[in-house]
């Protein structure tokens, strides 16, 4: 074969070898050698599955014509790995997101005005439906509020200090004789009977609704007023629902990973109308979330408020009825008293044998002495 021949030849196997390679090989013998020695020491073995079609000619990066190209590894051929751009995207959203949950837990409520149910009836009847509940399920045991510890939340707050303490003690005590005004020494008698639940996390009993529930919802408003007048932060606008708790999911985490992440109603279906019994407003309790519980279980306790009966209240028939009886009672034995204690005088003197005046002998006498006065 003739060398020009076989150099055409060799030349053509070259370029089917480059043109599936994506190589540009340069044309001419001494071009020729260059190309075997630049394929040699090229990095860019890629089998040809490996390379995409805009590579492989006929893509949108091509040359004109069609013409094979080098492969291309510089930064606007290859893609972009996204792993650190989608990071970024993530790492920010996790810091917004933690600063948000700090938000809410820098504002999150900590102390809450309390009143403290201790009729054992109640008690008692909220300890029984607690352990009919944990004898069906025992993980919910983690679960209840303990004894002791039984109350009707009237409002939450945030308090972040000391100094916010002290200024939310005062409203506290300022609102005392607000609600005593309200109540005009009457009893309020909160009267519990059912039971229900919160989206499945929490479980309560019910407060009936009577004149005595909307006195109480008069009572929220005013300590309301009181301490947001005084600046003091005092939660959510929600309507006020007056309840006790005896069970929440929240109190123990743990129970989420043990596959329990609702309350079954089910579980206190017996309770749903049950009467548990009465409790008298006597004391308002302003109390901790955090802080330690006192010995019987109860809340800790800034500040307290004793709701005094029968103070500067006007008496109604029943009293007033009852006040005349005792008048009555006590004038007619006044009079008796009197009478006997005369009668026993009179006595004495008959028996000393001294001469006792008669009516008339005073009338007479009486009269000798004005005629006398006259002279």
């Amino acid at each position: 074969m003739l060398p020009g021949l076989r150099w055409l030849f060799r030349t053509a196997r070259f370029l089917a070898a480059g043109a599936g390679r994506g190589l540009r090989v340069p044309l001419g013998p001494r071009g020729f050698r260059q190309g075997m020695a630049v394929q040699e020491r090229s990095p860019c073995q890629a089998e040809p599955e490996e390379l995409s079609g805009e590579a492989t000619g006929g893509g949108e990066d091509s040359p004109p014509g069609g013409s094979p190209s080098w492969p291309q590894l510089s930064a606007s051929s290859t893609p972009k790995p996204k792993v650190k751009e989608k990071r970024k995207r993530t790492t920010g959203r996790e810091i917004e997101e933690e600063t948000v949950i700090k938000k809410k837990k820098k504002n999150q409520p900590n102390y809450f005005i309390s009143i403290p149910v201790t009729n054992p009836k109640i008690t008692g009847g909220v300890q029984a439906l607690q352990d009919t509940i944990i004898q069906k399920d025992h993980r919910l045991s983690n679960a209840m509020i303990r004894y002791g510890s039984f109350h009707v939340t009237l409002l939450v707050m945030h308090l972040s200090s000391e100094g916010a303490i002290d200024k939310a003690v005062g409203a506290f005590l300022e609102s005392k004789d607000l609600i005593e005004e309200l109540l005009q020494g009457k009893p309020l008698d909160l009267t519990f009977q059912g039971t229900d639940h919160f989206r499945n996390q929490v479980g309560f009993v019910k407060l009936t609704e009577s004149n005595h529930t909307a006195t109480l919802l008069k009572i929220a408003d005013i300590v309301k007023k009181v301490f947001q007048e005084n600046g003091i932060f005092t939660g959510d606008d929600r309507a006020f629902k007056p309840h006790m708790t005896f069970m929440k999911l929240s109190k123990s985490p743990k129970l989420r990973k043990q596959g329990v992440k609702r309350i079954d109603p089910t579980l206190f279906e017996d309770f749903k109308s049950h009467y548990f019994g009465d409790e008298t407003l006597n004391r308002l309790d302003l109390c901790s979330m955090l802080k330690k519980k006192q010995p019987n279980g109860y809340y800790h306790c800034e500040s307290s408020i004793r709701i005094s009966e029968k103070r500067g209240a006007e008496p109604d028939d029943a009293e007033l009825l009852s006040l005349s009886k005792r008048l009555v009672e006590n004038a007619v034995l006044k009079a008796v008293q009197q009478y006997l204690e005369e009668t026993q005088n009179k006595n004495r003197q008959n028996d000393l044998g001294r001469p006792v005046k008669t009516e008339e002998a005073t009338i007479g006498n009486s009269k000798e002495s004005e005629h006398d006065n006259r002279k």
